[in-house]
């Protein structure tokens, strides 16, 4: 059906206050009169006629109160004379004995029949891109509007809420992502301002406060596939770990765990979402630097799993940074001619707004690292974030070469002054 026969009176463009009543707007649409006892089968019969348009219903009450008949209302763009109907519609009619004459029916639309991009293009100025697409967190719809939004960003958020069942509370974000802690200043543009989320992914239970910590419900295939490469018995450290999502899942399947994360706010949430997910027994749960993390914790329990059979996994997912970390792994064992049949597997991600971004995500790991990763690595394509700019992820085995080189960084100032060899990483089981 062509929209514009729904579009809204011309005289709410430029409305910036949400006024519901504006949008009302009287169509003229054809009808078939018809008997009652024969109703859901011509109703059936014509589908590809009847009128299709949210919220309206197609069968309405005849002209005459306690009248036997009905009016089928039908869509103006297929049917305009009896004529129009298909060979198989007209026996059909004529089968149930109903006339083809057509009636007209003056159909009142209302804001509430609308869709969110027809209302949004009858608001925003022509020629202007409208943008209805956000990402949903629980109850919040998160939107990441432009500037020519702004003016009317509070009536587009009115919208979006109307039009979304389960959407109490939409948020715009105000600035891009703190590249330290992974989370940004946003503002509420319509409803309640709870920021505490409750979101299920992968058959897995997460609570967070959204305004403080990381979430990208569109990685939720990511977090998959790698949770998927981790067998039962395995070793998985976190670096950079937020709520969980690499942490938890891991830990159900029966990996040994230790999830790091710097933000305190993450950190807090992943210790909460490892009981509610009752695993807190088998994460151990870090705030620390992902360098410190990689130079303590990692380190000390390196030793013994690389005499083991298991997998030993590192999941590094911070990507505008965590390229930049790998070279935590130079030097950091001692050489033992035992320790070298079971090295770590690095799972690292990072952006790149190369042409070329898997040959250049490895030449920026190679450089990190001290070592050079062509042909001894995998990358995998994650997503396009924003035009020109891919997540990718790097999956490479820690050479012998780096984890027992004489190189070794130093560790973090954040990481020397901390209460670090005194604190207690593990959860209590409560």
């Amino acid at each position: 059906m062509e929209p514009k026969l729904y579009r809204p009176p011309p005289e709410v463009r430029g409305m910036t206050s949400l006024d519901k009543d504006a949008f009302a707007h009287t169509v003229t649409v054809p009808a078939l009169q018809v008997p009652t006892g024969v109703l859901n089968k011509v109703v059936k019969s014509l589908k590809k006629s009847a009128l299709q348009c949210p919220g309206v219903h197609r069968v309405v009450p005849g002209s005459e109160e306690g009248s036997s008949f009905r009016l089928v209302l039908l869509d103006p763009h297929r049917v305009s004379s009896a004529s129009s109907f298909s060979e198989a519609e007209a026996e059909a009619l004529r089968s149930f004995g109903v006339s083809d004459e057509l009636q007209q029916y003056d159909l009142k639309l209302t804001y509430d029949n609308l869709k969110t991009e027809e209302v949004l293009e009858a608001v925003l100025p022509q020629g202007q891109d409208v943008t209805s697409s956000f990402s949903r967190v629980g109850h919040i719809a998160h939107m990441n509007l432009r500037d020519h939004q702004l003016p009317y960003k509070n009536l587009i958020g009115q919208v979006i809420m109307d039009k979304n069942p389960g959407i109490t509370c939409v948020v715009n974000k105000t600035n891009v992502i703190d590249s330290t802690y992974r989370n940004f200043k946003m503002e509420v543009l319509a409803g309640e301002e709870n920021m505490v989320a409750k979101v299920k992914e992968n058959g897995v239970t997460y609570e967070f406060d959204f305004s403080r910590v990381y979430w990208n419900p569109r990685l939720s295939t990511e977090h998959q596939r790698v949770v998927q490469l981790v067998k039962r018995g395995d070793a998985v450290f976190d670096v950079f770990a937020g709520v969980g999502p690499f942490a938890i899942p891991a830990a159900r399947l029966g990996a040994k765990v230790l999830a790091n994360d710097l933000n305190p706010e993450s950190y807090r949430w992943l210790q909460h979402n490892c009981k509610l997910n009752k695993v807190e027994s088998k994460v151990q749960t870090f705030n620390l630097d992902g360098r410190d993390f990689i130079r303590g914790p990692l380190r000390r329990e390196l030793p013994a799993l690389l005499k083991g059979e298991s997998a030993v996994h590192v999941v590094m997912n911070l990507p505008a940074l965590a390229l930049e970390f790998l070279d935590a792994f130079q030097g950091l064992l001692q050489p033992e001619p035992t320790c070298d049949r079971n090295l770590p597997t690095v799972h690292c991600y990072g952006f790149s707004k190369h042409d070329d971004p898997e040959t250049d995500v490895v030449q920026r790991a190679s450089r990190s690292l001290g070592f050079p990763l062509e042909n001894e690595c995998s990358v995998h394509f994650v997503r396009n974030v924003a035009p020109n700019k891919d997540m990718m992820c790097v999956r490479f085995t820690v050479p012998k070469d780096v984890l027992y080189s004489s190189t070794a960084p130093p560790l973090s100032r954040h990481f020397l002054s901390s209460s670090f060899f005194s604190s207690n990483f593990r959860l209590l089981i409560t």
